[in-house]
């Protein structure tokens, strides 16, 4: 037990690491292209340092997540506090939702008042290389995501990719701009508007599924050819599955003879738990019902 929960810590504080080194190198890049956006009167390229900075804002709602997913076990949480990682996620969601609104309303308005922007090399300078930085972000964050089963790391890694589709858009519009075409600068705004709701769409879905208890383990005849392995067991049904990818709640129902004795069914139970998380170590939960085994025992498991 103190091993699962030094792991549980460690993994804690991995994710809190990649987040600060995130949290600084997103707002060195919003830093840059707002400076040089506000000096060039570009609006597409200031619009995409606000998104930076919003970037870096979702890593301080993701701090405070992993603040709260990260305490233990208590009376008022006996299943833990690992959704919370989800819920904050949705305010990074929230967040983009905003950025997502300002934008459009600042292109609509561009389109109606054009202002020309002043390109320059540097302008092309500044937004490769941040584009260049976003990309290793997202890279980094989604690699880590993935290893550690962090939902605000992925939500972060997503938010991070709009950063770079928004980034292109805003090298093409520069490229319009020198050539004659400023009106594109409003134009890439409300493009990047448009990817920035995506993302923050696909946050909120990825995030419902967990907080509304979608199935986690959708093939059950992975968890019936485990249940069926173990000696005694005639069949099992009711495969039911929710929570996070990283902290999966699992119960069903097994048949068993029914000449068999109480405490031997027990010790079944057990056994059958015991491979389960052997198997598939991110079910930290297994619940097992225990019937005895009728003349003709159903052998396909359900997804409730």
């Amino acid at each position: 037990m103190a091993d699962c929960s030094k792991q549980v810590s460690d993994r804690y504080a991995e994710v809190r690491r990649v987040l600060l080194l995130v949290l600084f190198l997103n707002w060195l890049v919003a830093l840059a292209k707002v400076a040089l956006g506000i000096i060039s009167r570009s609006a597409s390229m200031t619009a995409d340092g606000l998104h930076s900075f919003s970037d870096g804002v979702s890593n301080i709602i993701g701090l405070a997540g992993i603040f709260f997913a990260s305490r233990p076990k208590d009376e008022g949480h006996p299943y833990g506090h690992k959704k919370f990682e989800t819920f904050f996620s949705l305010g990074i969601a929230f967040l983009l939702g905003l950025v997502c609104v300002e934008l459009i309303q600042e292109g609509v308005e561009r389109l109606f008042h054009p202002v020309v922007p002043t390109v320059s090399w540097l302008s092309f300078a500044v937004m490769i290389g941040t584009l260049l930085v976003n990309v290793a972000v997202m890279w980094y964050e989604r690699r880590k995501g993935l290893a550690l089963h962090s939902d605000l790391l992925l939500s972060d890694a997503m938010h991070t990719r709009a950063d770079i589709f928004t980034s292109l858009s805003v090298i093409v519009s520069l490229f319009a701009v020198r050539l004659g075409w400023p009106v594109l600068d409003a134009l890439t705004t409300l493009l990047i508007s448009l990817f920035i709701g995506h993302a923050a769409y696909e946050i909120i879905f990825d995030s419902a599924r967990v907080l509304c208890d979608e199935a986690v383990i959708k093939d059950i005849s992975r968890i019936e050819k485990i249940v069926l392995a173990v000696p005694g067991v005639c069949s099992c049904h009711k495969i039911r599955s929710r929570g996070r990818g990283d902290d999966i709640h699992l119960d069903l129902h097994v048949q068993m003879s029914a000449d068999l004795s109480l405490d031997k069914a027990h010790q079944i139970g057990h056994e059958i738990e015991r491979a389960i998380r052997l198997q598939i170590t991110e079910v930290t939960d297994v619940i097992v019902h225990i019937e005895p085994a009728r003349a003709n025992p159903l052998h396909k498991g359900t997804q409730a």
